[in-house]
């Protein structure tokens, strides 16, 4: 089996004032989008390694990976994305201290901000187009509702979950397994933010529409730590492929997934108990027993979509431990993996030495250092250099990343033909599915199949490029 997966990631933007005065957003991000518009004449660019970098709506920064059809290539290419945006940040603070601003400029890859607005991470999958879409969601949803045990990013929240658009949660704060669960209001739907469902069923394949539709998940937190990132993905792979190859489950469906994915957001250990569409109850762990159970009989069959066997061998075992670990009541030995397990490490920590509680303002300020890329400033890098968090991928296939676009997928020909434009100073258009260089040629290529890493017609092209390049011309913004 093959899949082609990807990210899509908002950050955060962040101001500290110093002496002089504040700034917003915008401002913040048009100092940072500086070399890309300098770069590529606009905010919304394609990288030669084969993503897309632009500014989204409220002024968040977005990365969508290229795509991946293995699950350590998707990884790395999330881990370069971090990258390219601390890079352009640190560039960015040096443009505001020479123009006079004394504060500090912050990025931070979580999913909400102090006003409470919510930014997501999305995760992308090719699926058939021949594929029951009704009979993927029910199966898929369940699995999604309660995934947030194993992979949530943690964070504070109401101690009572909002079962309303109109009403907003009271009652203090707990720690929780996830921010973005209690802004989900649809389990399956087209909206994006007026109704923000699990799974959003706009069909935009950006690939042959005859054969493929592209899954949108957007319930997911933004990952900090590699093996999170590869077990959120990993196991929603897996999940697929169950439901591609028609291995029977049963019916898993939940009669109230919004209520319950709110509530088993303040359950760290699980236990809450579901109701089944088809009656009877199962606990969250249950559940995701259920569907792990099945998944380790795929992979033993050699029949998965994760690009290697030992990949899955090792989704698969990350997935056993943290359940084993939510059942003995002790999650510690998931820390250095699992992040709302290593946000809570950190929180606990505080708690016990100050004697606080959750509503303590400082506790706030941990919760968004945690997810703070900006060089020098966050939680992560210090963990990394103390040990303490384990990588799935090195910093030399994150360097590679940042510059190179994955070889066996179509982003291979988008990356180098990228490259080859801005080498010879050529304008061009390119997205998901089109190169074209704009000259009275109209030279153009249509690439449908994401799978298809090599192309007569995109070489030619590329090669023409190439022929005019200018050895000093800069790679990427």
């Amino acid at each position: 089996m093959k899949r082609i997966f990807g990210l899509e990631t908002e950050y955060g933007i962040a101001y500290t004032a110093g002496t002089t005065r504040r700034l917003g957003p915008e401002e913040v991000a048009r100092y940072l989008f500086r070399p890309v518009v300098e770069w590529g004449r606009s905010s919304n660019v394609f990288l030669p390694n084969g993503a897309r970098l632009y500014l989204d709506v409220g002024s968040h920064p977005e990365y969508a990976s290229a795509e991946c059809d293995a699950l350590t290539d998707l990884v790395a290419q999330d881990a370069a994305g971090n990258r390219i945006l601390a890079d352009l940040l640190a560039r960015a603070q040096r443009a505001l201290t020479a123009d006079g601003h004394d504060g500090t400029a912050h990025l931070v890859k979580n999913n909400t901000d102090s006003a409470g607005n919510s930014y997501g991470s999305h995760e992308n999958f090719l699926i058939r187009r021949s594929m029951d879409f009704s009979r993927l969601t029910t199966t898929l949803l369940p699995f999604l509702v309660t995934r947030q045990l194993i992979v949530g990013a943690g964070a504070l929240i109401p101690a009572a979950p909002s079962l309303s658009p109109q009403d907003q949660g009271a009652g203090g704060t707990v720690f929780g397994l996830s921010a973005r669960s209690d802004v989900m209001w649809e389990g399956v739907s087209s909206a994006t933010t007026r109704s923000r469902p699990i799974i959003n069923a706009r069909d935009e394949p950006h690939a042959d529409a005859e054969q493929y539709r592209r899954l949108h998940v957007i319930v997911g937190d933004s990952s900090m730590l590699q093996p999170t990132t590869e077990l959120k993905v990993g196991s929603a792979g897996l999940v697929l492929d169950l439901i591609e190859t028609g291995v029977p489950m049963g019916d898993l469906s939940l009669r109230h997934p919004i209520r319950d994915i709110r509530l088993l957001a303040r359950d760290l250990s699980g236990s809450t108990v579901l109701e089944s569409a088809a009656g009877g109850t199962r606990t969250a762990l249950q559940l995701q027993r259920t569907y792990l159970e099945h998944a380790r009989a795929l992979v033993e069959r050699g029949d998965h979509s994760l690009g290697d066997d030992a990949v899955a061998a090792r989704v698969l075992d990350r997935w056993t431990r943290m359940l084993t670990a939510l059942e003995s009541g002790d999650v510690s030995s998931m820390a250095g993996e699992i992040d709302w397990v290593a946000k809570k490490a950190l929180m606990d920590r505080y708690l016990e030495r100050s004697g606080a509680d959750f509503s303590d303002p400082r506790l706030a300020r941990l919760d968004v250092a945690y997810h703070d890329i900006t060089p020098g400033a966050g939680l992560l890098s210090s963990l990394e250099a103390s040990g303490r968090v384990q990588t799935v991928v090195g910093p030399a296939a994150v360097d590679a990343a940042v510059e190179t676009p994955p070889a066996t997928t179509r982003a291979r020909l988008r990356g180098r033909f990228v490259s080859a434009a801005h080498a010879a100073r050529r304008d061009f258009t390119v997205d998901w599915v089109h190169l074209r260089v704009n000259d009275q040629a109209g030279r153009a290529v249509v690439l449908k199949d994401p799978f298809a890493h090599e192309s007569e017609r995109a070489e030619a092209l590329i090669a023409a490029l190439s022929a005019d390049a200018d050895p000093d011309a800069r790679m990427r913004p």
